[in-house]
């Protein structure tokens, strides 16, 4: 029988709460006291001695927490720097487990409690730290995206302008001297993102890769790597998938046939690179991609429904080539 410390950080923007519990094999943990930290470097310290005087027993001590955007990385960090077993699970893997053992009431208390139980009852993968490089990358490609959407509006913006009854000329100028800053600092950004990847030859190998890919650029593949930790955060492709929001929602029941949709829970930066690459695959491509197009179009009369095919066929092909 195995015996082991588990603590499940339920964790959030200002705080955190903690649930530690003793860990049996074969039955229903311990529940041995839960505490709210607050999310700096004081309340990690707080934690561990916390940690250290409910635990009496030589035993292994884990932590257990959620990827929930950046609010989690400086804990795991700190913990991971000390030493101590960390392991960090996808959202929609912690929702499905809290589900199973059939946790109703959502809070943090619960929250924090279910990942205990799941640290406690399965062996998880310990959590391993972006390296420099990839988050300089990851910093850099959602820098990027920010950038493009301001572009995007200042653009809008400045067509509107050009159909108003009376033209303001110095709106104008205004919105062409905006446009002309956030394209200087688009092309820079750019350069910066290749300048990391080229000084990192793993980082290089993997984008060469990605970018064999019909549809996946240097920008979509570099964002894609950044976003997963190099793909070390999935055991399979349908954790990426699921990571990525791209896992299917049936609407059936009985003799009801709804439509199906994609659950748009994962990963948004992710989902957003890869729905621009369908786009230009199927806007451009003249081959297999064209006779997909006019496949689906005929069953369905659905033009995004194209799109969402061809995303498919990218990411199916993205996982396994990036191993």
């Amino acid at each position: 029988m195995e015996i082991k410390y588990v603590a499940g950080v339920d964790i959030a923007k200002s705080d955190f709460k903690v649930s530690l519990v003793l860990g049996f094999s074969d039955r229903e943990p311990k529940v041995l006291g839960s505490r709210k930290f607050k999310n700096t470097e004081k309340g990690f310290d707080e934690l561990v001695s916390w940690a250290a005087k409910k635990c009496k027993l030589d035993l292994p001590l884990s932590f257990v927490m959620e990827a929930t955007g950046n609010y989690h990385e400086k804990l795991a960090w700190y913990l991971n720097l000390n030493s101590h077993r960390l392991s960090v699970v996808l959202a929609n893997r912690a929702k499905s487990y809290m589900k199973s053992i059939g946790h109703k009431t959502k809070n943090d208390k619960m929250d924090a409690k279910g990942l205990a139980f799941m640290g406690a009852f399965q062996h998880l993968k310990e959590w391993e730290p972006m390296s420099k490089d990839l988050y300089q990358l990851r910093g850099r490609t959602r820098l990027l995206e920010d950038l493009l959407k301001v572009e995007t509006s200042l653009k809008n913006r400045m067509e509107h302008a050009k159909h108003t009854m009376i033209i303001v000329e110095e709106a104008q100028q205004c919105l062409q001297e905006a446009i002309d800053a956030i394209e200087t600092q688009i092309s820079k950004c750019r350069e910066q993102i290749k300048e990391v990847v080229q000084k990192d030859p793993e980082l290089a190998r993997k984008i060469e890769f990605l970018t064999s890919i019909k549809g996946i650029g240097p920008i979509t593949a570099a964002t894609i790597i950044a976003e997963t930790n190099g793909f070390l955060l999935f055991e399979n492709l349908r954790q990426l998938t699921s990571y990525a929001g791209y896992d299917v929602q049936e609407n059936q029941s009985g003799q009801k046939e709804g439509k199906t949709s994609i659950s748009k829970k994962g990963n948004s930066h992710i989902r957003r690179i890869l729905h621009m690459a369908a786009l230009n695959v199927v806007k451009h491509e003249k081959g297999a991609f064209k006779a997909l197009q006019e496949r689906i179009y005929k069953k369905t009369n659905i033009k995004m429904r194209v799109c969402g095919r061809a995303v498919q066929i990218i990411k199916d092909n993205v996982y396994p080539l990036a191993q």
